[in-house]
């Protein structure tokens, strides 16, 4: 922060600045931007989204960066690598499947919930007391109508049944009058105590919504409200999207599963970080490997898996264990992002591998390794769970700003994302935002999207929420 002595957290985050970020494995730092009089690479042509910074004033133009197999490749806008990701999944989304009303928790409706039945089905009494037919007194039956029964005996006029809530609504009957606004008499007549208006306390039939009626779009979240409101509406089960098969692959062989860090080696902590993560965002995750810097064991593992997202941690730069990029060029993989003008984490990328199942590759470094997961997996399983509205950064409106409480320092070229903590509608940068440290977001309330060139204090920034944090977005419920 401005005004300050640069604490470890941020001495470690300019040096990833000066040197561009490197890898988990060692990878070597890319190369700075040139000099001005270094020429831009040509654009080339049916690639949108392009890291446009060549064609602003001020800003020096990036190196094209290698891509392990022979070839380079332009780092991506975050903007348009997000919006990117959310449109690489066809429109129609994930598959739709019925679901049993009580595995239906957290998943999104493939169809819009249409009512069953008229809610509710009958005219049903709202208040316990009796039900009464024209003008009191009123002579009171012996039996009374109870919840569950079939339709009572109509009233004639004067006469009244007590009646519990939710029981049918005799036919005849003019009103309800609740338990506490009457009482019996001497000559066992039912007496009002209140004025009774026709039509108090009866819930007619249809009040909520007729058979047919929409009751939620497509799209729709379900909540423990709507799977009460599907059953009420008549549903067994419902149509939903079902939830994407995400598979994660750690790599490197330096990482440890268990005990302190020795000789060199260091605890894996994508291992245990990402599954509940991509599991907050909607996937069902169906394993986890450890892999190591094995060439042919990521070629096995990417040509076997039926997921329907992989999930790769490190591995995605240039350096001589850095398979991700060789092996996807062997596949014949599609790069849909190859690299993004963020900061940390810009060596992410994102690959169809085939029509329905895609590869994230995230950066070996966990902050970095959060902000590809942020920027790439995200909207992406948004699109495939039916829920792409709100992915924001670009591809739809921001969920919400919040005005940033300090000066915040900002990368020449590329987006920064910023661990935060909100406080009195404020976004507080917190401290230990390197690229290797987990400290800061593990604090944090959301990623504060920091513009090239940094933020000033109290400028409005985009704010990355996670899944947690205030109950998240509402969306998970699993």
């Amino acid at each position: 922060m401005s005004g300050h002595p640069a604490p470890d957290a941020e001495l470690d985050e300019a040096l990833a600045l000066v040197n561009d970020c490197r890898d988990s494995h060692g990878a070597v730092p890319r190369s700075a931007p040139p000099a001005a009089s270094t020429p831009t690479p040509a654009p080339q042509p049916g690639r949108p989204g392009r890291h446009p910074q060549a064609a602003r004033p001020g800003r020096s133009p990036r190196a094209a960066h290698p891509t392990g197999d022979g070839g380079q490749h332009d780092v991506t806008s975050w903007p348009a690598a997000r919006a990117r990701a959310a449109r690489a999944v066809p429109r129609t989304g994930g598959e739709a499947v019925a679901v049993p009303l009580d595995q239906a928790l957290g998943l999104t409706l493939a169809a819009p919930l249409t009512a069953l039945t008229d809610l509710p089905p009958f005219d049903t009494s709202a208040m316990d007391g009796w039900a009464v037919a024209g003008p009191g007194p009123w002579a009171v039956r012996t039996e009374a109508v109870l919840a569950g029964h079939g339709l009572p005996e109509p009233l004639g006029d004067g006469e009244a049944v007590g009646i519990a809530t939710g029981a049918r609504i005799p036919r005849d009957a003019t009103a309800v009058l609740r338990s506490e606004h009457g009482r019996i008499d001497d000559k066992g007549r039912l007496i009002a105590l209140r004025e009774v208006v026709p039509g108090q306390d009866i819930r007619p039939r249809g009040q909520e919504c007729r058979s047919g009626d929409q009751l939620l779009p497509a799209g729709s979240l379900v909540t423990p409200a709507v799977l009460g409101l599907a059953a009420a509406a008549g549903y067994d089960t419902l149509c939903a999207v079902r939830r994407p098969r995400a598979e994660v692959l750690v790599l490197g062989d330096e990482l440890l599963t268990e005990g302190l860090p020795r000789e060199g080696l260091i605890r894996d902590a994508l291992g245990p970080m990402l599954p509940p993560w991509l599991r907050a965002l909607g996937a069902e995750v169906t394993s986890v490997r450890r892999l190591g810097d094995d060439a042919e064991a990521l070629h096995e593992a990417l040509t076997t898996s039926t997921a329907d997202l992989i999930v790769t941690t490190g591995g995605t730069a240039s350096g001589p264990v850095d398979h991700v990029h060789p092996t996807l060029h062997r596949l014949g993989a599609e790069l849909l992002v190859d690299g993004v003008a963020v900061r940390p984490g810009h060596p992410m990328l994102l690959a169809r591998l085939s029509p329905g199942r895609y590869l994230v590759g995230l950066p070996g470094n966990p902050l970095a390794a959060v902000s590809g997961l942020l920027t790439l997996a995200e909207p992406l399983l948004r699109t495939l769970i039916g829920r792409a509205a709100g992915v924001g950064g670009g591809a739809t409106e921001p969920a919400y700003t919040a005005p940033v409480r300090d000066d915040v320092q900002g990368h020449p070229y590329d987006t920064r994302l910023v661990p935060v903590t909100l406080r009195a509608e404020l976004a507080v940068p917190l401290r230990f935002n390197g690229p290797a440290m987990l400290r800061g977001i593990a604090a944090a309330d959301g990623l504060a999207v920091v513009p090239p060139g940094g933020a000033r204090k109290g400028q409005e920034l985009e704010i990355i929420d996670l899944p947690w944090a205030h109950g998240g977005s509402g969306e998970c419920f699993t």
